[in-house]
């Protein structure tokens, strides 16, 4: 199928995307309606997911509905949000639910009815490999195609610290398989690793089960000191704006780093509702059905070692941050680990790697996203959801999605779509800001 010949050159395109989670499906969304930007968007997964191994009921999202793939950036875009729930004939529904926050599978389900309408986007097909000879060469497992641009929106996989990574399997696993491993876990010892909000949810299910499905125990670890909510402040919430993603991008990378580990809470803390509910079932637990035991809270401790115990069981070691000479044991039937994610790897770069500048482990981008390599103006590799240390910790999160699209869809349009209005606080100085002005 697909094969190159001089009889049949491979199909050509404008853009080729990489990977279809929110990040591409956005751009894919955003370029639907425009003819003259011809695109394709594979995915290597049979179907469209987006972290279905922790679709538990209850939990929402964390941003705003108008945090869609479009809404931001075109408002009047057919694959909004409002435009999924009128589709749907349950739009006033939605309304008079009156969610606080979207449930997160109706946002997982939105996000499968956009690959859906969408003809340029095919699952069940992998990328082997991109080389570039003019062209980019795109060879995946069926076919090769040409583009002159592509973007990468291969998005992220589970990651397991050193000490757990050798052990997993069916009683030691990412909470990404959740739904599908926490199963008959009534009478057994649970160990929770991971302070945010992956964590808490599990956590709060566990405990939250009925009758003879609850662990006997379920203990809670994490490094910060304490469980923390998520800043969602307005000003906070300023960090998630394209004014200041701009200005995070002039700063030097010591000032960068040291932003994303001060203000991680406005990204990774866990919503206060989940904390609440927590709460709430420790206090029915303890003092309404005398189970004091059922629950091990352990903030402010580092896991330094796994080991297997007596009878097919788990020894968690942990050291206490400040009392680094006390080390403690869990014993554990199973260990769960809400250990977060990292960026997926992107091994068909392999032709072309040698010419991609690279900082701080990223690929270097420029302000729209187009990684800085030796190749010719008009032939660009972007990136989605992979420049968290150049972007801050907006990069990776649903609150820039759309204006990141519309950024790299301007580019590829040869177009530049008006700003909104700058942030309330003036990031930089005003000389500063001049200098950036004229150097861009």
């Amino acid at each position: 199928m697909g094969q190159e010949s001089p009889d049949h050159p491979p199909a050509h395109y404008r853009c080729v995307g990489v990977g279809v989670g929110p990040a591409n499906l956005s751009l894919a969304s955003l370029l639907h309606g425009h003819a003259e930007v011809s695109n394709l968007f594979v995915d290597r997964k049979a179907a469209f997911g987006w972290h279905d191994g922790q679709q538990l009921p209850g939990t929402t999202l964390q941003v705003s509905l108008f945090k869609d793939l479009v809404s931001l950036a075109d408002p009047t875009n057919p694959f909004s949000f409002l435009a999924y729930l009128h589709a749907q004939g349950r739009v006033y529904h939605f309304l008079n639910a009156q969610f606080s926050a979207v449930p997160r599978q109706e946002f997982r389900n939105y996000l499968a009815w956009a690959c859906a309408r969408n003809d340029n986007i095919v699952f069940g097909e992998e990328v082997r490999e991109i080389g570039f000879d003019g062209v980019f060469r795109v060879r995946t497992d069926r076919r090769t195609v040409t583009a002159d641009n592509v973007v990468l929106g291969v998005g992220s996989r589970p990651f397991v610290p050193p000490q757990g990574r050798e052990w997993l399997g069916p009683t030691q696993y990412h909470v990404s398989e959740f739904m599908e491993k926490a199963r008959d876990l009534g009478g057994k010892r649970i160990v929770v690793i991971g302070g945010g909000q992956s964590g808490a949810e599990a956590f709060l299910d566990l405990v939250s089960r009925p009758g003879a499905e609850l662990p006997r125990r379920v203990s809670w670890v994490s490094r910060r000191r304490n469980y923390f909510p998520i800043d969602d402040s307005p000003f906070t919430n300023d960090f998630y704006t394209p004014s200041h993603s701009d200005y995070f991008y002039g700063l030097p990378g010591d000032a960068r780093r040291a932003f994303n580990d001060q203000q991680i809470l406005s990204s990774d803390g866990i919503s206060e509702e989940t904390l609440r509910s927590i709460y709430q079932r420790l206090y029915v637990h303890r003092f309404v059905e005398g189970l004091p035991d059922l629950v091990g809270l352990f903030p402010n401790r580092e896991v330094t070692e796994v080991t297997r115990g007596i009878g097919g069981t788990w020894d968690i070691a942990t050291q206490h941050n400040d009392q680094p000479g006390e080390v403690e044991h869990h014993e554990a039937d199973v260990v769960v680990w809400a250990t977060g994610f990292r960026s997926a790897p992107t091994d068909f770069l392999a032709p072309i790697a040698g010419r991609l500048e690279r900082e701080d482990g990223e690929l270097r981008v420029d302000q729209d996203f187009a990684v800085q390599w030796d190749g010719p103006p008009g032939r660009d590799i972007f990136v989605q959801n992979a420049a968290r240390q150049q972007r801050g910790l907006a990069d990776p999160n649903l609150s820039l999605n759309a204006w990141r699209s519309q950024r790299i869809a301007d580019r590829l349009r040869g177009v530049r779509s008006d700003d909104q209005l700058a942030s309330f606080i003036e990031w930089s100085t005003k000389t500063a800001a001049k200098n950036a002005w004229l150097a861009g």
